[in-house]
């Protein structure tokens, strides 16, 4: 006669915690080496990132790297112009900054009464924002020319004439790139009232699902 096997409070104990380690391990693995969530805490990339948008940023996109040191283990592609990317601020390193790549190694980059110009040439400049029309004296409107080095990139935010970028401190080492922008997965305006109603109301439900440009 067959018994019924009662089960072993340990070995379920056991199951339980190696699921756990094992959704934990996977979890770390993905943040690490494919996506991670950043929010967008200032305006400094108006219009085209909004604050209290929540981004899923591509850390693969510019090849497998090693934790901590940035060094690229698997090269799979590199940042490119306009590419918006997340990176550590280099004042910083404990800071997520995220800012659009302007010029790449070899570049040469230069302001000139709010018109960007690279290598002599005024640059195609879809993104870029002004709500000043005046033109002040200092890095802000006019900079450079300064030419990029290899292994790093000339970042600005969107929103031009409010953006704390390579202007005032310089380039971004490509070590400390975390990856590109990928898509808005979540949007509300943060300046609504968590006790209030207006807090639902406040969900950017078009902005949710938004491939970033």
């Amino acid at each position: 006669m067959s018994k019924n096997i009662s089960s072993n409070p340990k070995s379920t104990v056991r199951e339980y915690a190696e699921a756990i380690i094992i959704a934990l391990v996977l979890a770390l693995f993905i943040r690490t080496f494919i996506v991670q969530a950043f929010k967008i805490p200032s305006g400094s990339m108006l219009p085209t990132l909004q604050i209290g948008d929540h981004l899923l940023v591509n850390k693969f996109i510019y090849g497998v790297k090693l934790p901590f040191s940035g060094k690229v283990l698997i090269p799979v592609s590199e940042p490119d112009r306009n590419d918006i990317i997340v990176f550590k601020f280099p004042q910083d390193p404990k800071l997520d900054y995220i800012k659009r790549v302007i010029g790449v190694g070899g570049d040469v980059v230069e302001g000139r009464d709010k018109t960007i110009y690279i290598n002599g040439k005024p640059f195609d400049d879809p993104y870029g924002f002004h709500l000043d029309d005046a033109v002040v004296d200092g890095p802000r409107d006019n900079f450079g020319p300064v030419t990029v080095p290899e292994g790093k990139v000339f970042v600005m935010g969107d929103n031009r004439d409010n953006s704390f970028d390579s202007r005032f401190w310089g380039f971004v080492d490509e070590k400390a790139i975390l990856g590109k922008a990928l898509i808005i997965y979540w949007s509300w305006d943060v300046n609504k009232s968590l006790l209030s109603i207006e807090r639902i109301n406040s969900v950017r439900w078009n902005r949710i699902g938004d491939i970033i440009h």
